[in-house]
């Protein structure tokens, strides 16, 4: 057992990774566990904080967006200030699908979508480098995603 959840923990929330849609019935079925126990497991695994939510993964070329990327950001300088502020920009942007602070030379890497080339310029230059704590940018842009995001260790 690690972290309060043993084995058949586990594999529940692996099957759920999978597939969110699984109910209670096909639950139990895969883990050999009645339904009403397989539904108690999953809520008390989404109570305690194991399961953050459900999403739908969409398709970024069927929605337009064709250039996927990501970018490293340097700020000019350092402190809450600066940091809370450019927090609201990350979360206020739809292109910026997630954000990292980083150790190392850049201190934040986005990961971002845009529907061209001319879009991640104008993310670029006139939201990023628009904003009074950037110093600069290093953007990469993703020529093939060979593996997606995938579901976590269990």
């Amino acid at each position: 057992m690690s972290h309060g959840i043993d084995h058949i923990d586990k594999r529940l929330l692996a099957a759920l990774q999978k597939n969110a849609h699984l109910t209670t019935h096909e639950l139990g079925e895969q883990l050999n566990l009645s339904p009403s126990q397989a539904g108690r497991r999953r809520q008390r695994l989404e109570a305690e904080g194991f399961v953050q939510s459900y999403v739908a993964r969409l398709d970024a070329e069927k929605l337009g967006l064709h250039v996927q990327g990501f970018v490293q950001v340097h700020l000019a300088t350092h402190g809450p200030d600066n940091a809370l502020s450019f927090a609201r920009l990350v979360a206020t942007t739809p292109e910026i699908a997630s954000a990292w602070t980083m150790t190392g030379d850049a201190d934040y890497l986005l990961r971002v979508y845009c529907k061209d080339l001319a879009a991640l310029n104008k993310l670029v230059h006139h939201v990023l480098l628009a904003h009074h704590a950037v110093a600069k940018v290093h953007s990469q842009i993703v020529m093939e995603q060979l593996k997606h995001d995938a579901p976590l260790p269990t």
